[in-house]
């Protein structure tokens, strides 16, 4: 009965024990981190696309991209841009669209990264309703019926003019940096101030692109004047316009700051035909 009773535990122990020397590991999870069967790993929201993706002399499309601030980021018109992909106006560009960027490839076609989606209708325009028509009062005995007064016509709002050739200073400074022609990145100047000072259009013009999508610039607004001069405003704290406002010289449009650098200050660069050109040339002396 002692016997017995040794040996039995013994016999379990060994069992127990040639069990756990099983070389195969069961799966180990991690709750919510499980995969499905076929699930793709997806790109979060607002993930910049790899530009590794482009050949030379081509652009991949970021999120936040227009027209305006690719060909300034490449050095062209707006117009070049568009001719050299064979677009035409509304020149609707999409998120992993491939852009050519150089004049002198021979493949002037854009080739697309991704399958474009198709542009969606625009619903008819309503019609407006004719305006109710006045009641007249009713006319005392001996006297004449009295004719309706004529409704006027809404009042369409002009858009404001554009370019008129005058330029002013777009925030008061000193000049830190004068225009730089053979540098190899930005060639405007740089003007001190600080943080929070009212930044103003240089000149009358469209605003045609708003953001910080161009590397070195910061919180970026970019005027377009007539169909060769464009005026940038960079390193901004806030930006108080948005793209499609029309905007007269002297108005307020943003604010000074320090985004995208290391020092506050305003980054005030002027181009014609898409090439830089010295600001001072056309600002009025100080």
């Amino acid at each position: 009965m002692l016997l017995r009773n040794y040996i039995l535990p013994f016999c379990l122990l060994t069992v127990v024990l040639s069990g756990c020397s099983n070389t195969a590991k069961a799966p180990i999870y991690t709750r919510g981190t499980t995969p499905e069967p076929g699930a793709r790993i997806m790109r979060r929201p607002g993930a910049t696309i790899p530009q590794r993706n482009a050949p030379a002399g081509s652009y991949v499309v970021q999120r936040g991209d227009t027209l305006y601030s690719i060909a300034w980021q490449h050095g062209l018109k707006t117009e070049e841009l568009a001719q050299l992909n064979r677009m035409r106006a509304p020149y609707t560009i999409y998120p992993g669209q491939r852009l050519q960027v150089r004049s002198g490839q021979a493949q002037q076609a854009a080739a697309q990264t991704v399958p474009q989606a198709a542009p969606l209708a625009r619903p008819a325009p309503l019609k407006a309703k004719p305006l109710p028509q006045p009641i007249a009062a009713p006319a005392t005995p001996g006297q004449e019926k009295p004719a309706s007064a004529p409704v006027p016509a809404t009042a369409r709002l002009a858009e404001p003019p554009l370019y008129d050739g005058q330029w002013q200073w777009p925030t008061r400074g000193k000049l830190l940096r004068g225009y730089q022609e053979n540098a190899n990145g930005k060639k405007g100047i740089d003007i001190s101030g600080h943080h929070g000072q009212p930044v103003s259009a240089a000149a009358g013009g469209k605003v045609v692109y708003t953001g910080s999508g161009l590397v070195g610039y910061g919180r970026l607004i970019i005027i377009k004047h007539n169909e060769s001069l464009l005026s940038a405003y960079g390193h901004n704290s806030k930006l108080l316009v948005a793209e499609g406002d029309h905007v007269r010289a002297g108005q307020l449009i943003a604010k000074m700051g320090s985004s995208g650098t290391n020092r506050t200050a305003l980054y005030f660069e002027i181009r014609k035909d898409g090439k830089p050109v010295d600001p001072v040339r056309y600002l009025p002396r100080q």
